[in-house]
């Protein structure tokens, strides 16, 4: 009985830790659909949004409440084609877009019937 106290407090200890990073994909996911499209890589409008696949690979804190994010983004159109891409920018909890988006076009898979 004397180990409860320590045992109670190493049980919450985890969930007190350390902030987690901002969930920010939508700011690489959307500037991303407009790289896709100006590159005429292809029509964001053709893309399913529904079946859009979002990882985020890695969150590094770099000075007090700024991050620099990787996601891994895998996008898919209506005729089952699908596009990946790796993105790379800075976020903070107050402001998602604290730097431009940096796209990697990593495959580009089209279905031939």
């Amino acid at each position: 009985m004397k180990n409860l106290p320590l045992i109670i407090i190493l049980a919450i200890f985890p969930t007190l830790s350390f902030a987690k990073a901002p969930d920010c994909h939508n700011w690489p996911m959307n500037i991303t659909k407009g790289w896709l499209k100006n590159a005429k890589i292809t029509d964001i409008y053709n893309l399913d949004e529904s079946r859009t696949k979002i990882t985020l690979l890695a969150s590094e804190k770099k000075k007090k409440d700024l991050y620099t994010q990787i996601y891994h983004f895998v996008f898919f159109n209506k005729q089952g084609n699908t596009y990946e891409v790796i993105t790379q920018n800075e976020a903070s909890h107050e402001e998602c877009s604290m730097s431009s988006v940096n796209s990697y076009l990593i495959s580009n898979s089209r279905i031939l019937y």
